[in-house]
């Protein structure tokens, strides 16, 4: 049995590492724990420790200073990091002294499992001690990716992680592909790896959805979409016995378009539905099929979102039969263009439950796509629509099944604006808040800290354009003490500061 000393300073925290892994599953042992770095260190002077897994923020000695001691007389120690704070600066002293990962809390339980794995295999086979491993390197490296196609990370704050992880995207203009398999793709990833290592403007990576992404940046257009063909040509030549499904975004700026082609690659990806036999679908090639994307562009697919995450049924129906109708009474919509429109519905509602679940669920939209394609009146488009609507609101319903969950999920509705935090709510509901964290992200398909950000930076919005508050006044009212921290978390999810929204009305 490897041997693990655990410290942090919140005794709950202890607790829930005791409960949530199976350690002797993984052949691990927990041999003791202390509530600071100085009396750890005392402790790890008089037992044998294979494995410390350590926060960083505690008193009497910090978790980084603890690991710094430690090395001195354990220089084969394997140190997990766990943290509350994303600060790039901890990260990169803790890549300094040789971590094998830096883990936010809550804690990701996969990833958790999946560092502990790693650091067995590496005992087990007397690797010598690296400054950062592979496996760090390469989930950092996802991760990093990951929130630049997102716009979840600042550009300072990607170029200090890029020149660290060497990342390097010199190009002015993107492309971004992603790589999805019908059948086991286990390896697909090494190889595509190994195909695109000596090539400098490509970038692979996955995200968190597990599907291979590739970042492509090159000087010209015209050359560039060629540079990506042949790429993507010998990729699916070399991934065939995966059965690949590439699909292909656009052409953006790097700066401010990463996102987009992000987006739309994603978009391009759900066409496989529609066209099973195909093994490489571009964004370009859809918008070459119709003039659906003048007509989608007019419309207000943010209202349509947010009816569906509210899963209000009622309005949703009211706004596909008010565009629907629209286009039957203009009298210039085609058969075919109300198809396109019926499809990009689909695929909306696909995505926007995807971004819920991060998961597949072809069973939900299958048969839809199918009748679309048979369907010729206006009003069999849109009961299709409404059907498949209707079936995902049931789902999500069906989705929440904790009442602990749900709980928490009406405590942030009513009371977003109170100092609202996993440790107090765990409190209120008697349960352990590494545990809670788990379930609300398994159940929500995110962080507590991601949901009630973006639940109260929505509720900002609607305070911008329908009062005349100060800027400082609706963070307080929304949750935000720090003025400066409301703008940042604003501009992370809107792309704006709250004073350009304003504005934008």
């Amino acid at each position: 049995m490897y041997k693990v000393f655990l410290v942090d300073d919140e005794p709950f925290i202890i607790e829930g590492l005791y409960d949530i892994v199976d350690w002797a599953q993984l052949g691990m042992e927990i041999v003791g724990q202390a509530e600071n770095g100085k009396a750890a260190l005392q402790a790890l002077h008089e037992k044998p420790v294979d494995i410390l897994i350590t926060d960083i923020s505690m008193p009497e000695m910090t978790g980084l200073q603890l690991i710094r001691e430690a090395r001195k007389f354990k220089p084969a120690l394997k140190v997990i990091v766990l943290s509350g704070y994303d600060e790039f600066a901890y990260l990169k002293e803790g890549m300094a002294l040789g971590i094998e990962n830096y883990l936010l809390k809550p804690i990701n339980l996969e990833e958790f499992r999946g560092t502990l794995a790693s650091v067995r295999d590496k005992l087990e086979v007397s690797r010598s001690n690296e400054a950062l491993n592979e496996y760090s390197i390469r989930i950092l490296r996802d991760n990093v990716m990951h929130r630049w196609v997102y716009n979840q990370i600042g550009t300072l704050e990607f170029k200090e992680r890029a020149d660290l992880l060497g990342i390097d995207i010199d190009k002015p203009l993107v492309l971004i592909s992603l790589l999805r398999f019908r059948l086991n793709s286990t390896g697909a990833f090494d190889l595509v790896e190994r195909e695109l290592s000596g090539d400098p403007s490509v970038i692979p990576f996955r995200n968190n959805d597990s599907d291979i992404v590739l970042l492509h940046h090159f000087e010209d257009s015209g050359q560039g979409k060629q540079e990506v063909q042949a790429r993507i040509d010998r990729l699916t030549s070399i991934l065939s016995s995966f059965q690949p499904q590439i699909s292909l975004g656009s052409v953006e700026n790097r700066d401010t378009g990463a996102s987009l082609s992000y987006e739309n690659a994603k978009k391009a990806q759900e066409y496989f539905m529609i066209f099973p036999e195909k093994n490489v679908i571009s964004y370009d090639e859809l918008n070459a099929r119709s003039a659906t994307t003048a007509e989608a562009s007019s419309f207000d697919w943010n209202e349509s979102s947010r009816l569906l995450l509210a899963r209000d049924k009622e309005g949703l129906f009211a706004l596909i039969d008010r565009q629907f109708t629209s286009l039957g009474e203009s009298g210039a919509a085609s058969p075919a263009l109300l198809q396109e429109v019926a499809l990009e519905w689909m695929i909306r509602i696909k995505l926007e439950l995807q971004e819920i679940r991060h998961s597949e669920d072809v069973g939900l939209f299958s048969g839809g796509f199918e009748q679309i394609q048979s369907a010729t009146t206006v009003e069999e488009l849109a009961a299709i629509v409404k059907q498949t609507a209707a079936a995902v609101m049931e789902a999500m319903t069906r989705d929440v099944k904790s009442p602990v969950v749900q709980q928490v999920l009406n405590t942030i509705q009513n009371s977003y604006n109170q100092d609202l935090s996993l440790k107090t709510l765990a409190n209120t509901y008697k349960i352990h808040p590494v545990y809670l964290g788990q379930l609300f992200h398994k159940e929500v398909g995110e962080s507590f800290t991601e949901y009630i950000n973006r639940y109260r930076i929505d509720k900002a919005k609607e305070m911008l354009k329908t009062t005349h508050q100060k800027v400082h006044e609706i963070a307080r009212n929304v949750g935000y003490w720090e003025t400066g921290y409301f703008y940042k978390q604003f501009k992370r999810y809107v792309g704006v500061s709250p004073t350009e929204f304003k504005g934008l009305g």
